[in-house]
């Protein structure tokens, strides 16, 4: 924050237009004097308007007219005629400082930062001294480079310590991410406002610091819908679902009206959460509240009821938005996919493009997920292809990430690595973990080991990848490599993601981890998933012993298996719901072979729809059968 720092040098172009030749007359005929002029333009509601009181400003000999002259300057560029707005202003004859000042803002309104930038410049070279409006309209959405000059400028002109030029620049270190600088403007300033305190917080909420950013929210005096939205969207982006919507609960007794970019934000949280009746609850509040349904809170909701496990309302939204933009195509693709409803997925990506969208790298995500969920090895291939060679789409990361994915599920292992090996971009462990997956499902022990080693030899094991080849080493009956699994965990510091389920029942959510007795309902759970175990087993069901990662005993292994935290949420939702009820659980690691298998004789003993989210995909189990096939 130097006094010294030049502004930077930029040579962009600045469009300027010339008036018609021939504006309207309605009003030439009229003889205007000053304060009617000025009132009519204040008045002007549209461009064809105001030429007509232009034109008449003409011929009553009043174009020269300073005030009205800046009033129409003013009015132009509302009017987004910032064409007009700069002419006129290049008419104007020694423009003093308001002039430059509104000029440079209308430019900042409109995007036009570099633009702006140069006629600041102008007015410099001009001898034009700027004023503390000068400072807050320039720095308006101003990025940090050209911030941190005009920061010098400011305290050349002694204007550093005004509070709306402090204001403006704190918010442009913390749009920028510069924590330190935006902190030690916060805490000089004499007065904190309600904007420079929503800049903060979102300063801290956008980069993580979700708890700095409530402890200065919880300490204002006055907040208004835009300070809410931004800690309700923090908790959102920053994986803490719960904290958002119980938030939101807050706002609404605080009797703060929400608008759109609130409802965006919680209907995403309701998504993580895969809170269906909070979802449904949000949608019934859109509908009832005033606030416009438009593409964007279509999507947000297509989004919401995807990842909640219905499929059927998200396409009644979908049909019901009369603007489709592309990110509500591939929203409602991308659903189908995680759904393994790949044939849906595949012929409304057909659909989108013979209405004439262009495919985006999210739209080919969700084709490429869809086939490798159906093992559509040569149609996938054929996707793939064509990303680059028809629509000039480059592949990233996460397109041959389903390629490997679709490729090592399908059992062309060899085909998978050498897709890996000719990357041209760098394959992270996300990719390397999904080859790693397929080694464990096809029991490629040789492969799964060198694709192992290379990644603790780089430094990019995760715990997954010491889970993958332990449960490798396990089904092989290779206790020493599981052993030495664990060893390499705990050596490096790495610790297992825990598995947790979670339900939602009358608008909670529950959430359990394996072996879980710390729900209030623990001892009826655990009296449930005894009556299962006994009708499951009068079905002709086996524990699957084989993936318990410990050399213990069957009854023990069986034990492990029985408390995994998506069967005491089963078990807590048949306890919980009326018969007949749909049951939804959202897992945050891959369903278990043994877990699917129980969730299938479940559905049929008690005929009930189970609904699972895991980290890969949904499964929908009916009648002692999954959407999946099996094959996920």
């Amino acid at each position: 924050m130097s006094s010294t720092v030049p502004l930077p040098a930029i040579t962009t172009t600045t469009v300027t237009a010339s008036f018609p030749t021939s504006p309207p007359t309605s009003h030439n005929h009229l003889l205007l004097q000053p304060d009617r002029a000025a009132f009519l333009i204040d008045k002007s509601k549209s461009i064809h308007h105001l030429l007509q009181i232009h034109a008449a400003l003409l011929r009553n000999g009043l174009d020269r007219h300073p005030i009205l002259n800046f009033k129409l300057q003013r009015s132009y560029s509302s009017l987004r005629r910032l064409d007009y707005s700069l002419s006129l202003f290049n008419l104007t004859h020694n423009p003093n400082v308001f002039f430059w000042t509104s000029i440079i803002h209308s430019h900042t309104l409109h995007g036009l930062h570099q633009q702006a930038l140069i006629i600041f410049s102008q007015m410099l070279e001009n001898g034009v001294d700027p004023n503390p409006f000068t400072f807050s309209s320039i720095l308006k959405s101003c990025p940090l480079q050209p911030g941190k000059a005009l920061h010098s400028q400011a305290l050349k002109f002694g204007f550093d310590s005004d509070v709306y030029v402090r204001t403006a620049l704190l918010d442009v270190y913390a749009r920028s991410g510069d924590i330190v600088s935006a902190r030690q403007l916060f805490d000089t300033m004499p007065e904190k406002s309600l904007i420079s305190l929503t800049a903060m917080i979102t300063c801290y909420a956008k980069h993580g610091n979700v708890d700095g950013a409530r402890k200065l929210f919880e300490g204002m005096e006055e907040r208004d819908v835009v300070c809410w939205n931004v800690m309700i969207d923090g908790y959102t982006q920053h994986g803490e679902p719960n904290e958002a919507l119980a938030l939101f609960r807050q706002m609404l007794s605080a009797k703060v009206r929400p608008n759109e970019i609130t409802v965006l934000s919680v209907l995403s949280a309701c998504g993580q959460l895969g809170a269906l009746e909070s979802g449904r609850w949000m949608h019934s509040y859109i509908e009832n509240s005033g606030i416009r349904f438009n593409v964007h809170v279509g999507t947000a909701l297509i989004d919401m009821y995807c990842k909640c496990g219905s499929l059927e309302d998200a396409r009644l939204v979908f049909d019901r938005i009369t603007d489709k933009d592309v990110v509500a195509w591939n929203s409602m693709i991308v659903g189908y996919a995680m759904h393994g409803f790949s044939q849906e997925a595949l012929e409304l990506f057909s659909r989108m493009c013979k209405f004439g969208f262009h495919p985006t790298d999210i739209t080919f995500i969700g084709v490429l997920r869809a086939c490798s969920h159906a093992g559509l090895v040569a149609e996938g291939w054929d996707f793939f292809r064509s990303m680059k060679d028809k629509h000039g789409i480059e592949p990233k990361i996460e397109h041959y990430g389903c390629m490997v994915d679709l490729l090592g599920r399908a059992g062309f292992l060899d085909e998978a690595y050498k897709l890996v090996e000719s990357m041209t971009i760098e394959p992270d462990p996300v990719l390397w973990g999904t080859l790693l997956g397929a080694c464990r499902l096809h029991g490629n022990i040789a492969l799964g080991e060198h694709i192992a080693e290379s990644l603790v030899r780089n430094g990019l094991a995760n715990s997954g990848t010491y889970i993958l080849l332990s449960n490798m080493y396990a089904a092989a009956g290779n206790w020493d490599g599981v052993a030495r699994m664990r060893t390499m965990m705990k050596d490096s510091g790495v610790q297992k993601e825990p598995g947790c389920s979670s339900i939602e029942v009358n608008n909670k959510v529950h959430e359990f981890l394996a072996g879980d007795l710390k729900h209030p309902k623990s001892k009826e759970i655990y009296v449930m998933l005894e009556e299962l175990n006994l009708r499951l087993k009068s079905h002709g069901y086996t524990p699957q012993t084989d993936i318990v990662l410990h050399d213990i005993g069957e009854a023990e292994k069986e034990k492990v298996l029985t408390v995994h935290s998506e069967k005491l949420a089963i078990a807590f939702g048949l306890i919980s719901t009326q018969p007949g009820t749909t049951i939804k659980i959202v897992k945050n690691l891959r369903v278990c072979s043994d877990c699917h298998t129980v969730t299938k004789l479940i559905s049929m003993i008690t005929g009930r729809k189970i609904v699972v989210r895991d980290r890969n995909r949904f499964h929908h189990f009916v009648d002692g059968s999954c959407s999946c096939g099996d094959y996920w």
